[in-house]
């Protein structure tokens, strides 16, 4: 995925991690909780849910809207577009946004942050879009909180916008966050279904507030399938240092760690890192779950489609396509406060067939959740 969101600014202050190759958290095939089942068994499953009568998703109308008079400015997160992850999520919102609302492709413009950059750089950065016009501006991820809790101010008649995060004191900056909590509950359930041995694992690429919500899901779902399933943990890097979003080869350690454990279906929220992961579940027969963007559809990951049983989707790219519609209407304070299942913000992928099988069962557990029935953590148990 990449380097990504806090949820509100003050929760940025970030949670350390214990050390993967000196970095990661491991709990460890025999210290998980649940206690697994025999090998190539599979899971004990709980029944499937029912679904509840009134648990319909939402969704905008096709309105025409003219936004020819825009000029957008997107400031990526490390990675950039071709990411395969977060930021070519939010690159797809954009394209959509200059196709289907006639924007000009001299009025968009995209900037790339640096792995570890100073914070000056992101503030001269967004800076220079707002002295060029680009109104709106939006700055994919969490690091560029602070950045504009500078530069906003400065430009008061400029519509900026962050995910994931919030910026208090800052009126003209839009929040673009989201419940990545219950897209990976549902991939979870997923994993559980899929494990021949009740053994799964997640792959995390920093430890903050943000990635710990993925976590949090995709255990509680996990759980809530199959309660005895066995779960390995780890993150690539401590709270602070970003390269753990951009490390395929530690990716690539840690999930060799988890598959030399047992484990056999494994979720990432690692950014580039991602790719690390795939190849080690490919190459130690194991199955594995993308992030963000439908990864199985991405073509530099073509050569690990197989073993991607579906994805965790983000749809960076609705709420950045919504939020350059909203600016073009005149009407941003209509913008959900959380983008979540209930507005089809986030959910999972069905590419390659591999969950059509338990559709049924994803779908009964998302309408739980929809009709608050479930209520899904946002911080991971022990």
């Amino acid at each position: 995925m990449r380097r990504m969101r806090g949820v509100a600014l003050t929760a940025i202050a970030l949670t350390g991690a214990l050390s993967l190759v000196g970095c990661a958290k491991d709990t460890g095939g025999g210290k998980s909780p649940g206690g697994g089942a025999a090998a190539g068994q599979g899971c004990k499953l709980n029944p499937k849910p029912d679904v509840p009568a009134a648990a319909a998703t939402s969704s905008t109308t096709a309105e025409k809207v003219d936004g020819s008079a825009l000029k957008v400015g997107l400031a990526f997160d490390i990675g950039g577009r071709g990411d395969a992850s977060f930021n070519d999520a939010a690159a797809s919102g954009l394209d959509r946004a200059a196709a289907e609302l006639g924007i000009k492709p001299e009025n968009v413009k995209e900037v790339t942050a640096s792995p570890n950059e100073d914070e000056s750089a992101k503030q001269t950065r967004l800076r220079q879009l707002a002295q060029d016009g680009f109104n709106p501006i939006i700055g994919v991820g969490f690091a560029y909180a602070e950045s504009l809790k500078a530069v906003a101010p400065q430009f008061p008649n400029t519509r900026f916008a962050i995910v994931d995060a919030t910026v208090d004191g800052a009126p003209n900056v839009t929040p673009l966050v989201f419940a990545e909590e219950q897209a990976s509950f549902l991939v979870g359930v997923a994993a559980a279904y899929k494990s021949k041995n009740c053994h799964v694992g997640f792959v995390g690429g920093v430890e903050t507030p943000l990635i710990q919500k993925f976590e949090a899901g995709f255990v509680q779902g996990a759980k809530a399938a199959a309660p005895d399933v066995k779960i390995e943990r780890k993150y690539l890097t401590r709270a602070g240092d970003f390269t753990g979003f951009q490390d395929p080869e530690k990716g690539n350690q840690a999930a060799r760690g988890q598959i030399d454990a047992g484990a056999d279906v494994l979720y990432h929220a690692a950014g580039a890192s991602g790719k690390g992961v795939f190849s080690a579940a490919k190459s130690g027969n194991a199955l594995a779950i993308g992030v963000d963007s439908d990864q199985a559809k991405q073509p530099n990951l073509a050569d690990v489609k197989d073993i991607i049983i579906t994805s965790m989707l983000k749809r960076v790219d609705v709420a950045v396509f919504d939020l350059v519609r909203a600016v073009a209407k005149n009407e941003v304070a209509s913008l959900p406060k959380t983008f979540d299942l209930k507005v089809d913000a986030v959910g999972y992928s069905t590419t390659g067939g591999k969950v059509d099988d338990i559709k049924d069962v994803l779908d009964a557990y998302k309408a739980q959740i929809v009709a608050d029935k479930i209520k899904v953590s946002d911080k991971p148990g022990k």
